[in-house]
C-alpha cells in the first residue's frame, strides 16, 4: 500500500510537450509528487528536438521523437496528435494498455490522443487536467479543444474559475490547485545571481521582471506600456521578459510587440528579450528581481506567481480570477490588466519599502501552504474510483 492507503497505481501522465509551460511543470510536479507517495508514474511528451524534457524529473520519462512541427497551427496540432497515436499504438503491450493502471492527459493534444487510444479499445477511459480553455478563430481547433474534454472520462482543473467553466459544459471537475517546491525557489542570496546578471547586461536598478514570453494572454504589451510611464517615475528600471517557448503561433502580437518596443527609442535598451532560461537559472533569476509583473488576461492559475513569492519578490497581477482565488488583498499589487496605468502604478508600489515588506511577508507564508505533495494527495480519491471501476 502507498502512504495513502491506495494500492500503488501506474499512470501515464502526458502533457503537450518538453518545454517549461505551466501545464507541463504541472504534470512534471504532479508526477514527482506521486511518485514520492509510492505510485509508478511515467511522464510523457512529444520531443521534437530529442533534447528530452526541460529538466530530468524524479519519475519515469518517456519523452518520444517526432518529426519537426509543419507551420500551420491546426495541421501542427493534428500533427502532434497523430504522434501520440502511433506512439502509444507501438509500445509493448499496447493491445493490454500498455500495462497502465490510468491515463491522464492535460491538455488538448494529448486529450485527443487519448480519445482516439479509447475509441479504438486500447485504453478503458481517460483523465483530462483541464488548465484553461482556450478560444481559437479555427472552428477545427475548437472542435479538436472539446473533443479532448468531452470524451474524458474524469475531471481535475486547478482553480474555482475553471471548475465553473466545465460545470457550464456539464462536466464536474476536482479541482486540485498548484503547488511550489520551496525548496528550490527560495530568498537565498549568493554570488550567483551577480554572475547571472552579468551574463543578462542588467544594471543596478529595479528589476522588473516577466514571465511566458510575448503573447496577447500575458498582456506584454500592456507591461511594455506600463512600463514606458513607470520610467518617467523611475529612470533607471528595468524590464526582463522571459519564457516563451509555445507550440501556438504568436508571431502577429510578436510583430506588434516589436514596433511599439522601436517606439522607445532610449528606454528600448533598458527592456531585455531573453526567451527561454535555462532551467537551473531560473531561482536566480527569480532572486535578481525586485518584482514579477504578472497582469495576464486570462490564466488557468499561474504558477510563476507563487515561485516569486517562494523566492521572496512581491507580486504585480490581475485582479482576476483565478488568481483573486488563491491570494489575499495584502499578498499581491492588484492592477486592472486591462489599463497600462493601473499596471504602472502597482509596479511603482512595489518598489515601496513598507509594501515591498508587507508582500515579501505575505507571499512566503502562500508559497509555504501550497505544497505538490498537496496536490497529489487531492488527486488519489478520484485515481482510487476509477481504478475501483475498472476492477469492477
Amino acid at each position: 500500500m502507498t502512504s495513502a492507503g491506495l494500492q500503488p497505481l501506474r499512470v501515464a501522465m502526458l502533457t503537450h510537450s518538453t518545454n517549461p509551460r505551466g501545464g507541463v511543470v504541472h504534470a512534471m510536479h504532479l508526477s514527482e509528487a506521486l511518485t514520492a507517495l509510492g505510485h509508478e508514474v511515467v511522464l510523457f511528451a512529444p520531443d521534437a528536438k530529442g533534447h528530452g524534457f526541460f529538466r530530468q524529473p524524479a519519475c519515469g520519462t518517456m519523452p518520444f521523437r517526432v518529426g519537426p512541427a509543419v507551420a500551420e497551427m491546426t495541421a501542427m496540432v493534428e500533427q502532434r496528435i497523430a504522434d501520440y497515436v502511433r506512439h502509444f499504438e507501438t509500445l509493448p503491450g499496447s493491445r493490454s494498455g500498455s500495462g497502465f493502471d490510468l491515463y491522464h492527459a492535460h491538455d488538448g493534444i494529448s486529450g485527443n490522443a487519448l480519445a482516439t487510444l479509447k475509441q479504438r479499445g486500447l485504453i478503458p477511459a481517460f483523465f483530462r487536467t483541464v488548465h484553461h480553455i482556450d478560444h481559437f478563430a479555427d472552428p477545427r481547433l475548437m472542435d479538436l479543444q472539446e473533443r479532448s474534454i468531452n470524451e474524458a472520462d474524469a475531471f481535475f482543473t486547478v482553480s474555482a474559475k475553471w471548475k465553473s467553466a466545465l460545470a457550464e459544459l456539464g462536466h464536474r471537475a476536482e479541482i486540485v490547485g498548484n503547488g511550489v517546491d520551496t525548496g528550490r525557489f527560495s530568498p537565498a542570496w549568493s554570488g550567483e545571481q551577480t554572475a547571472l546578471r552579468d551574463r543578462l547586461q542588467l544594471s543596478r536598478g529595479p528589476i522588473f521582471l516577466a514571465i511566458g514570453g510575448i503573447e496577447a494572454r500575458k498582456n506584454t504589451l500592456g507591461i511594455l506600456d506600463a512600463f514606458r510611464q513607470l520610467k518617467a517615475v523611475r529612470p533607471e528600471a528595468q524590464l526582463v521578459i522571459a519564457g516563451g517557448a509555445s507550440l501556438l503561433d504568436h508571431g502577429a502580437y510578436q510583430d506588434e510587440f516589436r514596433s511599439e518596443l522601436a517606439l522607445l527609442h532610449d528606454h528600448a535598451a533598458a527592456v531585455h528579450v531573453i526567451g527561454p532560461v535555462p532551467d537551473e537559472d531560473m531561482p536566480n533569476l527569480y532572486r535578481l528581481a525586485d518584482a514579477l509583473v504578472f497582469p495576464s488576461l486570462k490564466e488557468g492559475f499561474g504558477l510563476v506567481v507563487l515561485e516569486a513569492m517562494a523566492s521572496g519578490v512581491p507580486v504585480v497581477t490581475s485582479s482576476i480570477a483565478p488568481f483573486t482565488e488563491y491570494l489575499g488583498r495584502d499578498d499581491a499589487v492588484w492592477c486592472d490588466p486591462h489599463h497600462s496605468a493601473s499596471i504602472a502604478e502597482a509596479m511603482a508600489l512595489a518598489l515601496v519599502p513598507p509594501v515591498r515588506e508587507r508582500l515579501i511577508t505575505n507571499g512566503l507564508a502562500t508559497a509555504a501552504r501550497l505544497s505538490w505533495a498537496r496536490v497529489a494527495e487531492a488527486h488519489l480519491s478520484t485515481y482510487a474510483d476509477m481504478r475501483k471501476k475498472a476492477d469492477a
